[in-house]
């Protein structure tokens, strides 16, 4: 990495007022209205869950160790996965970048001093944490045994778990993410700095613009979904189960209305950040800057029509199922579109791999292999042999852990100097960015040949296939080493928050936006001293200029700026 990503600036002897220290009691947290206190809180909620999801994760593999089981029962085994299913995909993967970096980012990105509606901000957060709770209630107190999809009529009538209080918990959840939502909207719509027209909007706003608009759209449809599930379990009212008179595929047409969206619900905002950290240390302006922008859109729009390819082996039509295929293939083309444009602007630029690219070009790798994985499940003929088997879960994996998570991760490298104003470890930054990538693909790619051959998902045993052993403890291993590398980061994050010889600069990659350029490290309350005005496009690099700074501080020839071919040989 090039020497002026290494650099910090010398400790200020006289502490400046920002967010951080402008109040210290424990009142000023719990009641603040400003964005990215409020972040930090959601920081802190979503990393205890991760935590806990992981957890279950851990036992879970190491169940499968063995073809017979080790310690847990069939029924604590089924409880153990669908606590980790619910905790990450409700609890972390959905709220984690849109409810910390799109909370401490949006308004400063745009020039804004806060959220549209900074208390409805701040309640989000409160019903968030709420849901958790109640959520962990059910989970640890006699915990849920249907899997996170609650199939009914499994979760409706015959399961005597604690399926109602956690069905509570994730109704509840779903208002905090309409919350924020909303809020989204209406601040990218009536706040935007002067000068900031919308195609001069940061590629990450323009995610989050597309993901509160699924979020919106979709999130009642599933909270509706689960609170019928709960009022069939209390008065047995004849909604989805057979039993009672009710149809369990209606259950599932409403469950994937809103859980497929939900999918790019966790993968949008997570392109978003792989957009910044790409142009930023490309020290190119994006490629196809307005493509990239539109197939947000797209993908938002698209992705309400693909529900039914969850569905192939249900009661579908042969008809209805080739429509959901075609559409399952057409999402995919706004995806590789970003995909294309990010490769496009890392050729021939000043590529520098600091830690946010190592986690960027690893999101868009195992994204890759996920997205591509997806077509084998978007295809009737080969889908039908693969529902239902270790190939969903490597690809779900791929997609979400691989997406989501390490995008996150890139997220919070990234912006960890803006938002707390201190640098870390770049070594260790580095070392846990290849120990997640190695550990994740030695986790999941074996799943996918379990899945290919047969082994069902959500089963405890199989010694009735012995030979599966070598994938599931290769599997195992792998996940020891993910664990690895996701401890890392907390260790080394965290003490770079306690060293006073680490201040990081207001700019210290040298990025382009408002809160890189206008905004002290870490911001004042308001964001800026001054309203700030947009006079430029975004992403404005000047790769020439930025070669020879390197070249100069490394005693190199600069490179002339009339031959700017050269400046992808250095």
């Amino acid at each position: 990495m090039s020497a002026i990503l290494e650099r910090t600036a010398a400790p200020d002897p006289q502490v400046k007022k920002n967010y951080l220290n402008a109040d210290h009691t424990l009142a000023s947290w719990l009641l603040t209205t400003d964005h990215k206190r409020i972040a930090v809180l959601y920081l802190i909620g979503v990393t205890v869950m991760f935590f806990l999801g992981s957890l279950a994760a851990a036992f879970v593999r190491f169940e499968l160790t063995s073809p017979r089981g080790q310690i847990l029962t069939h029924e604590t085994y089924n409880k153990m996965f669908t606590a980790h299913g619910v905790i990450m995909i409700f609890f972390f993967l959905i709220p984690a970048v849109p409810a910390v970096l799109g909370n401490f980012l949006i308004p400063m990105m745009i020039g804004a001093r806060d959220l549209a509606f900074p208390r409805l901000n701040l309640a989000s957060w409160y019903v968030w944490t709420i849901s958790a709770v109640i959520v962990l209630t059910g989970l640890i107190m006699g915990g849920v045994d249907t899997g996170w999809t609650f199939y009914t009529p499994l979760s409706s009538l015959y399961s005597n778990t604690q399926v109602s209080l956690v069905l509570v918990g994730l109704f509840l959840s779903g208002f905090s993410s309409i919350m924020t939502g909303v809020n989204f909207i209406a601040t990218i719509h009536k706040m935007r700095a002067p000068g900031m027209t919308w195609f001069k909007l940061p590629l990450y706003v323009w995610s989050h613009y597309a993901t509160s608009v699924i979020i919106i759209l979709g999130t009642p449809v599933v909270a509706i979904t689960l609170f019928l599930v709960v009022l069939e379990r209390t008065f047995r009212i004849g909604i989805f189960s057979p039993e009672l008179g009710g149809d369990p595929v209606l259950f599932q047409h409403l469950f994937w209305f809103y859980s497929h969206p939900a999918v790019y619900i966790m993968v949008l905002p997570a392109m978003g950040v792989i957009s910044e950290v790409i142009t930023c240390f490309s020290r190119r302006q994006i490629f196809g800057y307005r493509f990239v922008a539109m197939s947000s859109m797209a993908i938002a729009a698209i992705g309400f029509l693909v529900w039914g390819h969850h569905m192939y082996v249900s009661s579908q039509s042969v008809l209805q199922g080739l429509i959901f295929s075609l559409l399952s293939f057409l999402v995919a083309v706004p995806s590789a579109i970003k995909v294309f444009n990010w490769s496009l602007t890392m050729w021939r630029g000043s590529v520098q791999f600091s830690t946010p690219m190592i986690y960027a070009l690893a999101f868009i790798g195992l994204f890759v292999i996920g997205g591509l994985t997806g077509l084998y499940l978007a295809a009737i003929d080969t889908d039908v042999h693969l529902t239902g088997t270790y190939f969903i879960v490597a690809h779900f994996h791929y997609v979400m852990v691989g997406g989501a998570i390490l995008a996150f991760l890139g997220g919070i490298h990234f912006w960890w100097p803006k938002m707390f104003g201190k640098m870390y470890n770049e070594f260790w930054g580095r070392l846990s960015a290849m120990v997640i990538f190695l550990g994740f693909n030695f986790t999941f790619f074996p799943q996918f040949i379990l899945g290919y051959l047969g082994m069902p998902r959500r089963y405890h045993v199989y010694y009735f296939a012995p030979e599966w052993q070598f994938y599931h403890v290769a599997s195992s291993l792998g996940s020891t080493i993910l664990g690895i590398g996701f401890l890392m980061p907390a260790f080394y994050l965290t003490a770079s928050l306690l060293r006073k010889d680490n201040v990081a600069p207001a700019n210290p990659w040298g990025a382009k936006g408002l809160e890189w350029e206008n905004a002290s490290s870490p911001p004042v309350t308001l964001n800026f001293e001054s309203q700030p005005i947009v006079t430029e496009n975004p992403y404005n690099y000047d790769p020439i200029e930025d070669t020879n700074k390197v070249r100069r501080e490394a005693g190199l020839p600069e490179i002339p700026r009339e031959d700017p071919d050269k400046e992808v040989h250095h």
